[in-house]
């Protein structure tokens, strides 16, 4: 098993036949709940499906970062899936290309920093160290559940465009534009990065985006599912109850995800300096009095 691991070959060929078998599990058990339970009971259904599919795979090999792609693969097979046999209307291109895009890029992205499978996301060993004999219940709530059903709530507004006709207007599109906006800024916020980590002469990232911003590659994530769900609610006013996924995720990021980051930061000298010249989100300079 270890040798297994150790090779990166092998461990992207493993987690691509995790994924695909996952989206046979969840696709599968839509089909089959269809005719008994609403459409979106169905999907929630069977990403929970595939995320638990997921998630055993990530207990086999001893890694919950089995997991990481799932974020970026899940909204993909599913508008994907619902488009198929339905006519492509201006919102439903708009909201495959955002979608689309963002996705393709993020797992690119993945691929990229993807070493084998003995590499782990420095947070979830953290949560293991901090947890002990609790760890596997975090491990399924905490990092595989709640993103998923946080993913979930973000796709849905797509989801729901995919399956209802409707005319565009000009907030789909400039919220289709807000999208593109916001993960142009998390592509270049990303690589920005990647340069650094190979050129790491300071202790923080002072250049380009992360100038002023400590996390913009975080904001760019944020805007993108805001963009989704505004666009489509801008289409259909009654469904604004969909921008919940969006607002989750916001709090995902606000209350978990950069306090993770600025924790672990927070260990290296001159942060508290590093905190007070760079805003959290924004990267526009900071102003003291």
């Amino acid at each position: 098993m270890q040798k297994l691991k150790e090779s990166r070959a092998i461990s992207f060929t493993i987690v691509a036949l995790v994924y695909l078998l996952a989206s046979a599990v969840g696709i599968g058990l839509y089909l089959t709940l269809t005719p008994h339970l609403d459409w979106w009971l169905n999907l929630l259904i069977a990403d929970v499906a595939a995320t638990v599919f997921t998630f055993l795979f990530s207990v086999i090999f001893g890694n919950a970062s089995v997991y990481d792609p799932y974020w970026s693969v899940q909204p993909i097979v599913i508008l994907v899936a619902f488009a198929i046999g339905r006519e492509i209307t201006l919102p439903r291109l708009l909201l495959l290309i955002a979608v689309c895009l963002w996705g393709v890029r993020l797992t690119v992205n993945w691929a990229y920093t993807f070493g084998n499978l003995t590499h782990q996301d420095w947070r979830y060993t953290m949560l293991h160290e901090k947890t002990g004999k609790f760890y596997p219940l975090i491990n399924f709530v905490g990092i595989h559940m709640v993103p998923t059903l946080v993913v979930y709530g973000c796709t849905l507004p797509a989801a729901y465009a995919m399956l209802h006709d409707a005319a565009w207007n000009v907030g789909s599109i400039l919220f289709f534009c807000l999208s593109l906006l916001a993960m142009t800024l998390q592509g270049t916020a990303d690589i920005q990065m990647h340069r650094y980590r190979k050129n790491r002469t300071t202790p923080f990232i002072r250049g380009g985006l992360w100038k002023y911003s400590r996390h913009p590659n975080y904001l760019g994530e944020i805007l993108m599912w805001w963009g989704v769900g505004l666009s489509v609610v801008s289409i259909y006013p009654d469904a604004w109850y969909l921008l919940a996924g969006a607002f989750a995720n916001t709090l995902l990021f606000l209350f978990v995800s950069i306090p993770m980051a600025d924790g672990r930061q927070s260990r290296k000298e001159g942060f508290a300096d590093y905190k007070k010249d760079t805003r959290m989100l924004l990267p526009i300079p900071r102003w003291h009095r």
